[in-house]
């Protein structure tokens, strides 16, 4: 059995709520409720940075700037592309779990997200114990 782990562990300050919203949302309407989740630490920051993020992501969207552009598929073709640095033995399998294959546990909140996928490798007949 082989077992391939790829453990994240992502900033606070790119898991922001305001970047993953909606782009038709009302940005006051996220501004109000990013600012209810910091008051109530509910966000995973620290309050000052939490308050300090919402209020900036509010700024961007009022100018038209909050967000890249990038879509789903873009960020699939990212997670991709940061399997290069694997072996080549191993990229396939990371490339796998980047496309949503095997299991997650985990939340950002909670410190990471680890996701795992469990892959069946027969053994060659020469390492079989003998019996």
């Amino acid at each position: 059995m082989h077992r391939f782990h790829l453990g994240l562990a992502l900033a606070a300050a790119l898991c922001t709520p305001a970047l993953a919203a909606p782009p038709a949302e009302d940005a006051q309407a996220r501004y109000q409720r990013e600012r209810a989740a910091c008051m109530s630490d509910r966000s995973g920051q620290e309050r000052s940075s939490c308050l300090r993020d919402a209020g900036a992501a509010l700024a961007e969207a009022r100018q038209g700037r909050l967000g890249n552009g990038s879509t789903p598929q873009d960020w699939r073709a990212n997670a991709v592309r940061r399997c290069q640095v694997h072996a080549p033995s191993e990229r396939a399998l990371c490339e796998r779990l980047a496309l949503g294959e095997g299991t997650q546990q985990g939340s950002v909140e909670e410190g990471a997200i680890v996701r795992e996928l469990v892959t069946i490798v027969p053994g060659d007949a020469a390492s079989a114990p003998a019996r």
